[in-house]
């Protein structure tokens, strides 16, 4: 079992996460954190100190998509160990849904979405 971010994080990036992993495992996009999988002891620390609800473990209904993301862009964005602020419009964002839809995609860069698009394209036959 892991921990990961799923899209409640979106936009609220609230980071008390950060400050109690013991084993700093969190990655920072530009408007969500995500969790590395073989880097998270499973110590479950960080889950009740989301106040969105954002962190669950891997083995909850659903939380499959998370994980590949989680895996994914732990391997692009940089690592963060330090809580940093949140942004300063994350209250208007708290409680709104489909997020990941909505807002995802300002965390790809133009690189990156090339990347998307190619693995997507090959996956197709393209």
């Amino acid at each position: 079992m892991t921990y990961i971010v799923n899209d409640k994080c979106i936009k609220c990036k609230l980071m008390d996460c950060v400050e109690v992993c013991p084993v700093d495992c969190f990655y920072e996009g530009k408007n969500m954190l995500v969790i590395k999988p073989d880097e998270c002891i499973d110590c479950g620390v960080c889950e009740p100190e989301c106040p969105v609800d954002a962190i669950k473990a891997d083995t909850e209904p659903g939380s499959e998509k998370w994980l590949d993301v989680n895996k994914e862009y732990s391997e692009i964005w940089p690592n963060i160990n330090e809580k940093k602020d949140p942004p300063s419009d994350h209250e208007k964002y708290k409680d709104e849904q489909n997020k990941f839809e909505k807002y995802f995609k300002e965390n790809l860069k133009k690189k990156e979405n090339q990347k998307c698009q190619k693995k997507s394209a090959e996956k197709k036959g393209y």
